[in-house]
């Protein structure tokens, strides 16, 4: 069946009012999109974070006369619409173009990351099954990227590791396919860490395995491995937290960081780990090391 698509351009700050106005016209879905690929980790507590420039994309039975819907939506915002454009769009069309543009990804030498449509393209490798999300991450962004690569390159069997803003679950859940045991996740928006459960359940990874927690409630029990994929700012601002979550002689990767910010973040970690050099993709970079002191203090 075609649906009728109305794409508007709006404000983080309108946003959430236009949705409820198309809404109210009898929208099926509202959806709200990226209009620069600018991305978004880690919001603050209890926001929905937006883009500065967003689509609105709303979805409207075929049937419906978008002039006519138009200039409802005109009366309910007291004036003049931004700038919008509309079409009729089929379900198969959308579907297979948004499917498309997911395809089954390497990183590093043994872990792939596969959509559940494709078949796993090396069966025996460690595989990760793991659908596109709205905002958790799914491996194609370079900071995602970097820390799986790093994940696949060091020796996780039996160790244990704590995923630091997890969002989607998929550092942890990869870990854990590589042989860590067993793994804390934590993140302060409640749905990343149902979608950190989900995503582990299809993984075949039991509850006791991966435990979940808003960080107020988490353990601060030191892990042989600590990720964090946030955000410069706040890796500055955690660095004595995170410090003392990896035991002595562990081991320590960080990213969501900007190249032009990575000295900011090394400083703050450089007294207490022997850091890796710098790796770097797209303009971002990954910062990783080991603790130091004796491992057995």
């Amino acid at each position: 069946m075609p649906w009728l698509q109305l794409r508007l351009a709006t404000t983080p700050d309108d946003a959430e009012t236009l949705e409820d106005q198309l809404l109210a016209l009898g929208a099926v879905s509202v959806t709200f999109m990226d209009a620069e690929d600018q991305p978004i980790f880690e919001p603050d507590l209890g926001t929905t974070p937006l883009w500065r420039n967003t689509h609105v994309l709303a979805l409207f039975e075929a049937d419906q006369d978008a002039d006519s819907l138009l200039s409802q939506l005109r009366v309910l915002r007291h004036g003049e619409l931004p700038e919008h454009a509309h079409e009729l769009v089929a379900d198969e069309d959308w579907e297979r173009s948004w499917m498309a543009d997911f395809k089954p990804l390497r990183f590093g030498r043994r872990l792939w990351i596969v959509p559940s449509w494709h078949d796993a393209p090396e069966p025996d490798a460690v595989n990760l099954l793991l659908d596109p999300g709205l905002a958790f991450g799914t491996g194609t962004h370079p900071t995602t990227a970097l820390c799986l690569e790093w994940l696949d390159s060091q020796a996780l069997e039996g160790c244990s590791l704590i995923d630091f803003g997890c969002g989607s679950g998929i550092l942890a859940i990869a870990a854990l396919l590589l042989g860590a045991r067993p793994a804390t996740g934590t993140d302060i928006d409640s749905q990343a860490l149902e979608a950190s459960r989900d995503n582990a359940r299809r993984n075949g990874i039991a509850d006791t395995d991966l435990a979940l927690y808003l960080p107020a409630d988490m353990p601060q029990t030191p892990a042989d491995i600590v990720v964090a994929n946030i955000l410069a700012g706040p890796l500055v601002e955690l660095a004595p937290q995170l410090t003392r979550l990896v035991r002595p002689g562990g081991r320590l990767a960080l990213s969501g960081i900007l190249q032009e910010q990575a000295d900011e973040v090394v400083a703050a970690y450089a007294t207490a780990f022997a850091l890796d050099p710098v790796a770097e993709r797209d303009g971002w970079v990954r910062i990783s090391g080991r603790r130091l002191g004796d491992a057995t203090g």
